[in-house]
């Protein structure tokens, strides 16, 4: 297969049955946007070659080396060796298809070591948080029963009821566990020292 420039557009020939064929880049399998890139550098190709390119050659270098990175992009995707006319020298190069290394599956890495779990701290985070629970719903509770029963009863509900999905959530968190068990522990020995008070 071989990559020209013809009359501003490009095209690629081979050979089919013994005779040459040319075909334009957008009858062929090739990547998103492949076939326009091509077009696109044909049209680039002609234009500096109609005109008086600078004497560096920094024109024609641009459009060389574009050619050859397309020619690549068609030899990786057709599988095939591409031979590559540059349009502004006339030099015939051939582009080898890539050869795909095989892919080794990733190592299996080891799990990261957990981490030892700081039984002294969190129960003494625990211990502390319920007895700031419990001492702030037994006075709560003390102090509104002296009005009502009925509404001491209810102040426990809705504390108990608006705390609750905030523990529920902090019980798997590594450091907020050791509060939600206080919490918990707290509001249990709380009602149990109400009941105690009521006998």
């Amino acid at each position: 297969m071989e990559l020209r420039v013809q009359d501003g557009r490009a095209v690629l020939a081979g050979r089919d049955d013994g005779a040459e064929r040319e075909v334009d880049p957008h009858t062929l399998p090739l990547g998103a946007g492949l076939a326009e890139a091509l077009h696109e550098w044909a049209k680039v190709a002609e234009a500096v070659l109609r005109t008086d390119a600078p004497a560096d050659g920094a024109a024609n270098a641009l459009v060389t080396r574009r050619g050859r990175q397309l020619a690549g992009r068609v030899a990786a995707d057709m599988g095939t060796p591409v031979a590559y006319t540059d349009p502004v020298s006339g030099e015939q190069y051939v582009v080898e298809a890539p050869t795909e290394a095989p892919v080794e599956p990733p190592a299996e890495q080891p799990p990261p070591p957990r981490e030892p779990t700081p039984w002294g701290t969190g129960l003494t985070v625990s211990v502390f948080t319920a007895a700031v629970v419990t001492f702030m719903i037994v006075t709560l509770s003390l102090g509104l029963g002296e009005t009502s029963r009925w509404l001491a009863l209810l102040a426990n509900v809705l504390v108990v009821g608006g705390i609750a999905p905030s523990v529920w959530l902090a019980r798997k968190v590594l450091v907020w566990r050791w509060v939600a068990y206080g919490v918990v522990a707290g509001v249990l020995l709380a009602w149990f020292t109400l009941i105690l008070t009521l006998l």
